[in-house]
């Protein structure tokens, strides 16, 4: 295949080996597209490429298998030779291969040969820090993911019972679910494709994205489940949100939008900003993925520094793609004090990460949430982290209905047979989650109090009403009830501070503490019931 030459990690390349520098480590998964760049770089040079591998050795000679041995080769060969060798990683931790390595590096600087160490990933004792020299190789561009397509259309263009015909839109998308592959995972994904769908399928593309993020070990991969119609209120968020479903597209580059980079929820538990996140993914038709800040932290020195890079950068492997960081503080909080406790390994990870929010250029839009703002770190907050921060409050009255309609649809019902305008008013204080529970609560007793015919005595199972869910909303005690102070704390801070992400303000603490049930009594507490409700 030929190779772009304006593609900045090949001149690199060329310019590297052109400059007599000794020793090159490749970080790479893909050896064939290395291979191809590195022959047509020797065949322009007049240069001839050696490869080795611990099961052949050194072109082929299986006597230089040894990794000394193939070094020695090295040494002794004639000038004009660049030497690639596969997988040598694991033998940086043998200290006579990295003394070998060092004796080797004045011997190639002045002669015409060229050592490259090709491995997916990057092994560097500290003795070789200033010997050798690391390039990134990137993953394919969307130009070369566009010649491997057009590659596989010619080849079965002539079967009948394949569609390969692609509108411009349609080629976009494929080439955009494609992007971040590597050009063997693209190539067996397109073939798959082809197979299952007999055309190039979207869904089946982002399945080998699901692919890479299993196999990480660190991210976990959420399908498009939830929709924002499952979302009930918060209209300012979601207009903000659909304002930008399509800032991923080449027309919004063209039109001089850059991405976004992402949101940060802060609010009172249970008011649906786990919910956001995976319904902004369904919005956008982006992958979702979710990085739990607890597999970051490993116990071997470094592992943690590491893992948060791996993390890093699967995410941006899968790009355009949404990363979703639920309770931000529990995993960022303390980085304080990490010099004191943990070596200071909690402020080097949180350092890494804060740097790749401020300057990625992958488009991975992060969406965190927070239900403590106090425990987070300051510098978290500054612009340039997020494009917004929102704060999310406890539903209005208005939206306390939506949510009752949304639940009641979930599970089966009308919501047009329910007054869910006054279960609405009922629920004051009441968070998304705690009425999902009360919809639950009332279906469970509706579920247990039979009916029975006086006749037959046979039971039958009873609906549930209205009557049952008041009497679900009257027996529980919202979170806005037992932890008012600290909501109080949370509402005032994010007064000035924070978008909201409803149009229609909530109740006040004293509201919600005075509010009333129609016929007088006081609701959350059981003495209030009469005797039929308390049963």
């Amino acid at each position: 295949m030929a190779q772009n030459w304006s593609k900045p990690v090949d001149v690199e390349l060329e310019t590297l080996i052109r400059a007599r520098y000794p020793i090159i480590y490749i970080v790479s998964w893909e050896e064939r597209r290395v291979e191809e760049t590195l022959r047509e770089i020797c065949q322009k040079r007049g240069k001839k490429l050696i490869q080795w591998t611990i099961t052949s050795g050194l072109g082929g000679n299986v006597a230089s298998r040894d990794p000394l041995a193939a070094l020695d080769q090295v040494l002794a060969a004639p000038d004009q030779t660049v030497f690639l060798l596969k997988d040598f990683h694991p033998f940086m931790n043998d200290h006579m291969v990295v003394r070998k390595l060092r004796d080797l590096v004045f011997a190639l600087k002045t002669s015409f040969k060229t050592l490259i160490l090709l491995s997916p990933t990057l092994k560097l004792p500290v003795e070789l820090e200033k010997e050798i020299t690391v390039v990134d190789y990137q993953l394919p561009t969307p130009k070369d993911i566009d010649r491997l397509l057009e590659g596989i259309i010619q080849s079965v263009r002539s079967n009948n019972q394949i569609d390969v015909n692609l509108t411009p839109l349609e080629r976009e998308q494929i080439l955009k679910a494609a992007s971040g592959l590597t050009s063997n995972e693209a190539e067996n994904v397109f073939a798959k494709s082809l197979v299952e769908k007999r055309k190039f399928d979207i869904d089946v593309i982002l399945s080998e994205k699901e692919q890479i993020i299993r196999k990480s070990g660190i991210l976990e991969y959420y399908p498009a489940s939830e929709a924002f119609s499952d979302v009930g209120g918060m209209d300012l968020l979601k207009e903000w949100m659909s304002q930008r479903t399509a800032s991923f597209t080449d027309a919004a580059r063209q039109y001089g939008l850059p991405e976004p980079k992402g949101v940060l929820l802060l609010g009172v538990q249970g008011c649906g900003k786990s919910l956001t996140a995976k319904a902004i993914g369904s919005l956008w038709k982006l992958p979702l993925l979710r990085l739990d800040v607890g597999k970051i932290f490993g116990g071997i020195v470094g592992q943690s520094e590491e893992n948060i890079r791996k993390a890093i950068s699967t995410a941006e492997s899968v790009a355009p793609c949404v990363l979703w960081i639920d309770e931000l503080e529990k995993g960022f909080s303390g980085t304080q004090s990490s010099g004191s406790s943990d070596g200071g390994t909690t402020s080097r990870v949180f350092g890494t990460f804060l740097a790749w929010m401020q300057d990625k250029k992958a488009p991975v839009f992060v969406i965190a949430t927070s239900n403590n703002v106090t425990a987070l770190p300051p510098e978290l907050l500054r612009k340039g982290r997020f494009d917004e921060i929102f704060f999310v409050d406890l539903p209005s009255k208005a939206e306390r209905k939506e949510i009752f309609d949304i639940h009641l649809k979930k599970r089966g019902r009308d919501p047009k047979n329910f007054d869910t305008v006054e279960l609405g008013k009922v629920a004051v204080g009441f968070s998304g989650a705690e009425i999902e529970e009360a919809v639950v609560s009332a279906l469970f007793s509706a579920f247990a109090d039979r009916d029975k015919d006086t006749k037959t005595g046979e039971e039958s199972i009873r609906e549930v009403t209205v009557e049952d869910l008041k009497r679900s909303v009257k027996i529980s005690v919202p979170l806005a009830v037992t932890m008012q102070e600290s909501i109080a704390e949370l509402r005032a801070w994010a007064d000035k501070r924070a978008r909201p992400v409803s149009s229609v303000q909530s109740e006040s603490a004293e509201e919600i503490l005075d509010a009333e049930l129609d016929e007088g009594d006081a609701p959350y507490r059981m003495d209030n019931l009469d005797d039929d409700d308390a049963h």
